[in-house]
């Protein structure tokens, strides 16, 4: 049996690269794809200047205003090669089933993803995994 049937998971270190491609290690690197994407530098628009004074606010305003931002490490360079990688497979994917790969890669729940195409939810996962295939027979030729 192949790993395509078995779906069967290499065990190897982190950041090893897998030879068997299943539909499960192809979708767990669009999960990792999207987490190194939420984790990249906001941009920052230029050219935006305000020339009213700072206003001082007290304490109280203060805690009710300011924007609760938690800090998160950036990705490493490894993690952004992987990503772009991954951003590479996505071409091989028509448009509708790079929206339906990526919001499962941001973990949307698949009821979400049904309604946002018009499927029931086992539907919708079946699309999934025929994306997933499609990607897997692109690798692996």
């Amino acid at each position: 049996m192949s790993a395509l049937e078995t779906g069967s998971m290499a065990s190897s270190a982190k950041g090893a690269k897998v030879d068997e491609y299943t539909i499960d290690n192809i979708g767990e690197r669009f999960r990792q794809a999207a987490r190194t994407a939420y984790r990249l530098p906001a941009q920052r628009k230029l050219g935006y200047v305000s020339y009213w004074p700072e206003i001082k606010h007290s304490a109280g305003e203060r805690v009710l205003l300011e924007e609760r931002r938690y800090l998160q490490m950036p990705p490493t360079p490894q993690e952004i090669e992987e990503m772009l990688e991954v951003m590479r497979w996505v071409q091989w994917l028509s448009l509708d089933q790079r929206m339906l790969v990526w919001m499962r890669a941001r973990r949307y729940p698949w009821r979400d993803i049904g309604v946002r195409f018009g499927f029931c939810s086992r539907t919708a996962q079946r699309h999934w995994q025929y994306a997933m295939l499609q990607v897997i027979h692109r690798l692996q030729s």
